[in-house]
């Protein structure tokens, strides 16, 4: 089956005839497939059978059966699984060990409509869209509607168990809101209207305020083949990918319409899945189907949860402080703020993303309250690079791009990551923080061998250091939100594979609170 692009960009997403291999099929009408990064599994619903499934290799699974009609699906970064449930008409949570909580269900004393597509930011809030097919018969159970308008909705980070969300556009701006998705940067969430056949995008502000509506793409409509504005995912590039007629409809950032997915049977809904997150997994009408593709997802929290991080209280992540050292590694202006000698690679927006400068000087200063060591490796070149081998790409580059010179701007650590007089300080001209330092001596004569190592870059420093530390005997502790490279592929190649299995990868606030 033929993909088409209408624009050359899209080959470089998807090869025009890339196969659509038919994975699983039977069902009434599927829908809210989401990717269990640990248990390398797609779950599914099937509303009208009521039924929620997980789909791994050829083997289908009955996770729950009735599902209340559940329809969108997500997880948070624990991997709790979050429903829209039609025949309720709440958002729930499943939690690990099988309890189901209600998150919400009314809106200023009123039955919500239907909970239908559902998001996560990555400050833990949980957006979703409640047109009313749910109090339609087949998709839903039918009865009547309490709100009269359909809406966008918000679950605040700190939102509890049965409290109302927060409405995030104007109550008329919709007819029936469907797919939402934000960019990867998280400035902008895009919404589709079924009815109205188009795509919104707002602004997102401080505290989830949305501005600057506007119309994203419009006209999804073809009356030659079956299929409407439904599901909707952003990849990493910032593309849009929205289900549509005959398929889904991929949009360029600047919202140029520039291919099309053909997809044999009408299209709801898609996840990226798979070890390497290359799969497109789309649920359509009877079936599911998955499609190679060149491009990974939005990277999202959930996705970066993997075997043997914290996941509740009987797996709490515990460590002594007594025997841990915090390793901050390249974390310099050439390297990860605009303006430096390695900006163009894109690891200044990479380092936003992951909010990595932050979340290192909050688990820093949580180091040095508890007398934990915090060492600081810097990666300083002298003047005309005496010294210097050029043996390997990376170190040809340093020189080329007359980067972190010792004396200049781009070999000063970056604003808010200064070492403390208290701090240790070492300096490298190799990717390993151990290669011709003292850092082992510092760690000997201090008595750590647990190491928490953030920093730049993932997929070679860290990465690197993780694996030689590992070989030494030392426990390697990632907070892998406290990292950052290029860009989220090549953080998450690193993060997903390598690391594995010379570390334990966690996040920030997971070591925070097993040092506390």
């Amino acid at each position: 089956m033929a993909h088409k692009a209408i624009d050359p960009s899209f080959r470089q997403l998807i090869a025009e005839h890339a196969p659509v291999r038919q994975v699983a099929s039977g069902f009434v009408f599927t829908e809210g497939p989401v990717w269990h990064p640990a248990e390398q599994r797609l779950y599914f619903s099937d509303i009208p059978a009521s039924i929620r499934r997980s789909l791994d290799g050829s083997e289908i699974r009955e996770v729950l059966n009735p599902s209340n009609k559940g329809n969108g699906m997500t997880f948070d970064a624990e991997l709790n699984l979050i429903v829209c449930e039609h025949a309720t008409s709440v958002v729930a949570r499943f939690r690990l060990d099988g309890t189901r909580e209600v998150l919400c269900s009314h809106f200023q004393g009123r039955e919500l409509n239907s909970p239908n597509d559902i998001v996560i930011h990555s400050d833990g809030s949980i957006w979703f869209t409640d047109p009313w097919y749910g109090r339609m018969p087949h998709f839903g159970v039918e009865r009547t509607r309490e709100l009269g308008w359909q809406g966008v909705f918000r679950l605040a980070p700190d939102h509890r168990p049965g409290d109302e969300p927060q409405l995030v556009v104007d109550r008329f701006t919709f007819t029936q809101p469907n797919g939402l998705c934000f960019s990867p940067d998280e400035t902008l969430l895009y919404v589709n209207d079924t009815e109205q056949a188009n795509i919104r995008v707002f602004d997102v502000g401080k505290g989830g305020t949305l501005s600057n509506g506007r119309v994203f793409a419009s006209g999804i409509r073809d009356s030659l083949l079956p299929g409407v504005p439904d599901g909707m995912k952003c990849d990493s590039g910032g593309h849009v990918w929205c289900c549509a007629p005959g398929g889904l409809w991929v949009y360029a950032p600047d919202g140029r319409h520039i291919g099309k997915v053909a997809v044999p049977e009408l299209t709801a809904n898609f996840h990226w899945g798979g070890p390497d997150w290359r799969t497109l997994y789309v649920t359509a009408s009877t079936s599911v189907y998955a499609i190679p593709v060149m491009i990974g997802p939005r990277s999202e929290p959930f996705m970066r949860a993997r075997r043997g991080a914290p996941s509740g209280d009987d797996d709490q992540l515990r460590l002594d402080a007594s025997r841990c050292a915090l390793i901050i590694q390249d974390m310099q202006n050439d390297v990860v703020i605009e303006g430096g000698a390695f900006a163009a690679s894109g690891s200044p927006e990479h380092c936003r993303e992951q909010n990595a400068i932050a979340n290192i000087a909050r688990l820093a200063q949580h180091c040095r309250d508890l007398g934990i060591p915090v060492v600081h490796v810097h990666y300083v070149v002298d003047p005309g690079a005496p010294g210097m081998t050029l043996n390997a790409p990376l170190f040809e580059g340093v020189v080329d791009n007359n980067a972190l010179v010792r004396g200049s701007w781009g070999a000063q650590p970056v604003d808010g990551l200064q070492p403390h007089p208290d701090d240790h300080v070492i300096e490298k001209m190799r990717m390993s923080a151990w290669e011709g330092t003292n850092l082992e001596t510092i760690l000997k004569s201090t008595g750590r061998d647990i190491l928490i190592e953030t920093g730049a870059w993932t997929n070679m420093s860290i990465e690197h250091t993780a694996r030689t530390g590992a070989d030494k005997g030392y426990i390697m502790v990632i907070p892998e939100d406290g990292c950052s490279t290029m860009n989220s592929d090549w953080h998450r190649a690193s993060i997903d594979y390598a690391m594995q299995n010379v570390a334990l990868v966690t996040r920030t606030q997971a070591v925070i609170d097993a040092l506390s």
